[in-house]
């Protein structure tokens, strides 16, 4: 709590305000940006850069861990400075860590360097959301904390967006800019197309050529049979083009090892029924969920889409000791380049990256892009090649990040409110007991265990079902999916999903500050759960018309986003209080547990129960949801406008 002490030595500083929309959709929008960087961004980036999917898997998950735990710091942010210190400051080292992450990518060790760059930036991002939030909950009265939140949420969706969409599309049309010439090919599929059921590298002719070094493609567009073919036809002609590539020396291959020892959930839960313990014959749970619960056979495929060839070689021999490393991948159109309804009709199984040298250059590469199985109607796409200087692309996309957060940090100075709230929260103990009486606090809060409960199970049914519904739409009717080609899902989840996503939350947030929580948090309860009653009916119904399909999912997705206000306004609520910067980044923190721990079994059960009675015990798992969202009390006034002094 506040004390005496803390009051008359803390500096007071005249309030000053601000229009909030001059820096509430900046500040999020700013918050954004690092997060999708680090976690998104950074995976192309290493994958243009070669390294192997195993270190960039590996590598790029550990740095989300700065976001788990950012709560054991937080007490730090609301003992020392104000919130609006905090912000600048941290927004300015996260603009130094772009800028010095450009410059490491040019050096021998980047991967080093720009992870421990990186690494830097995601703990200041981290520490940044906390002041953040903490700054939002000191300069808006408890109304305009709820009729903000839907567009502090809009911003950092945005930004989400604009980090794997935009800068995507920025650091490729600088790799188009230097080196090689850009290759476009148009591939199509053709229901009269002639299928492919060999590879033939022999066929195709090399004859150097004068002028400047540039690759060749044959054929210069290619067509793909709309059909389906023997699953291990396919195989093979990937299988046979993987190896020429291989022995000719167009990319290193890649071996991952897997420990292959028993773990203790294979043994006790997920492992098969009747193993005998101490002379007892066990249950375990997946198998008495396999024996009560079983799904629809899962078959083998016996077919797979069709394949085409492409075949790459370089005009003439390139300088010595050096390697033109080639990147070959869709060219985005329309929406696609910001991230909506990316679709993926063709699959690229052989050629995302190759290198071309002075051994190999006259040697065609073999590239395999494969029709999606469920695709029936005729279709067509660009690709493009990229060969050009893939560090330099990189560096200057990150240099351009690093001088748009000063640019962030400029304006924030100028715009940000100086809240009079806005000060550090100390007793005048030692650091030692404010930071520990800080988090202590948190678990003296009245009513702690329903509101933990609350912040840990009002999206139980989500943090499930969520992991499970790309692969519910793109798997075959035959074990009980949609059979949606990937395009289809692109444009359903990744368009009208997100929309709709995004106009429930604006709805709700408006809602909740016109009638307050406690009024609409009834609603917005059955709002984030009943309409998964929409996937119950898809699972069991497995309706064939897309307009069906689509309409489901965006009910679904408005649902879930005005439902989810609530759950966010109720963490502002539970937050509040002398340490509420602290207390946010600790909610936050279980937030993330929520999400994390019913997500981590989501996959399992729906493989061992099939797809219809997950989404019956999704269903089920509303219940809990229910109960916490009715045992938590709120105040009637929370959200409300206060009314106006005579």
């Amino acid at each position: 709590m506040e004390t005496a002490k803390t009051k008359a030595s803390a500096p007071q500083s005249p309030e000053t305000k601000r229009n909030n929309w001059l820096w509430i959709p900046s500040l999020y929008f700013a918050q954004g940006i690092p997060y999708v960087v680090v976690m998104t961004m950074s995976v192309i980036m290493y994958k243009r850069l070669g390294v192997s999917n195993t270190d960039v898997a590996l590598y790029t998950s550990l740095l989300y861990l700065p976001w788990v735990i950012k709560p054991l710091w937080s007490p730090f942010v609301d003992i020392f400075k104000t919130k609006r210190t905090w912000i600048l400051g941290m927004q300015f080292l996260i603009a130094i860590a772009l800028l010095v992450a450009g410059a490491s990518i040019q050096t021998a060790t980047f991967f080093t360097l720009s992870l421990a760059i990186f690494w830097v930036m995601a703990f200041s991002s981290s520490t940044h959301d906390i002041a953040a939030d903490g700054f939002y909950m000191l300069s808006l009265s408890k109304h305009d904390q709820t009729w903000w939140n839907g567009i502090r949420s809009t911003a950092y969706r945005i930004a989400m967006i604009v980090g794997s969409g935009l800068l995507i599309v920025l650091a490729g049309v600088l790799e188009n800019t230097h080196g090689l010439a850009p290759v476009e090919i148009s591939i199509s599929a053709k229901q009269n197309a002639a299928m492919v059921s060999e590879i033939n590298p022999d066929s195709v002719q090399v004859v150097p050529q004068e002028g400047e070094l540039k690759l060749i493609a044959q054929p210069a567009s290619l067509d793909i049979a709309v059909a389906r073919v023997p699953a291990e036809s396919a195989k093979l002609v990937i299988d046979k083009a993987k190896a020429w590539n291989t022995e000719h020396g167009f990319f290193e291959e890649i071996v991952i090892t897997k420990d292959k020892t028993e773990s203790w959930w294979s043994r006790h839960v997920s492992g098969p029924m009747g193993k005998v313990w101490d002379s007892v014959i066990t249950d375990p749970l997946g198998g008495f969920l396999k024996t009560h619960f079983p799904k629809e056979n899962k078959a083998k495929p016996t077919t797979a889409g069709s394949v085409g060839i492409l075949y790459f070689t370089l005009s003439k021999e390139p300088p010595a000791g050096k390697n033109i490393v080639v990147n070959f991948a869709k060219q985005p159109h329309g929406f696609e380049y910001i991230g909506f309804g990316v679709t993926a009709d063709f699959k690229i199984v052989q050629g995302e990256r190759f290198v071309f040298n002075t051994k190999n250059w006259n040697v065609p590469f073999a590239a395999v892009i494969q029709l999606d199985p469920k695709l029936q109607n005729e279709t067509s796409a660009v690709y493009k090649t990229r060969s050009g200087n893939i560090p330099l692309a990189w560096s200057i996309t990150l240099f351009f990040l690093g001088g748009l957060f000063l640019a962030f940090c400029i304006y924030h100075k100028f715009v940000l409110p100086k809240p009079a709230a806005d000060v550090a929260v100390v007793s005048g103990k030692s650091l030692f007991s404010d930071f520990f009486g800080t988090l202590g606090s948190y678990f003296k809060k009245p009513q702690i265990v329903t509101g933990l409960l609350f912040i840990l199970l009002y999206r139980f049914p989500e943090a499930q079902g969520v992991k499970m519904i790309n692969p519910f739409l793109l798997d075959t009717r035959e074990v009980g999916g949609l059979g949606l080609t990937t395009s289809e899902v692109g444009l359903a989840y990744g368009t009208f999903g997100v929309l709709s996503l995004t106009f429930g939350g604006l709805a709700g947030a408006f809602l909740a500050a016109k009638h307050g929580l406690k009024k609409m948090l009834p609603i917005m309860v059955c709002a984030i759960h009943l309409p998964n009653l929409a996937f119950l009916y898809l699972s069991f119904m497995q309706p064939d018309t897309f307009g069906t399909i689509a309409g489901c999912i965006a009910i679904e997705q408005f649902g879930y986003g005005f439902g989810f206000a609530a759950y966010m306004l109720f963490l502002l609520y539970f937050a509040d209080g002398a340490h509420k910067t602290a207390h946010y980044a600790v909610c936050t923190g279980f937030m993330a547990l929520g999400m994390m721990l019913p997500g981590m079994w989501s996959g399992w059960l729906a493989d061992i129960i099939g797809y219809k009675h997950f989404f019956v015990w999704v269903m089920l798992s509303t219940i809990p949801g229910f109960l916490v969202a009715f045992l938590v009390k709120v105040d009637p006034e929370f959200g409300k406008k206060a009314p106006a002094k005579a």
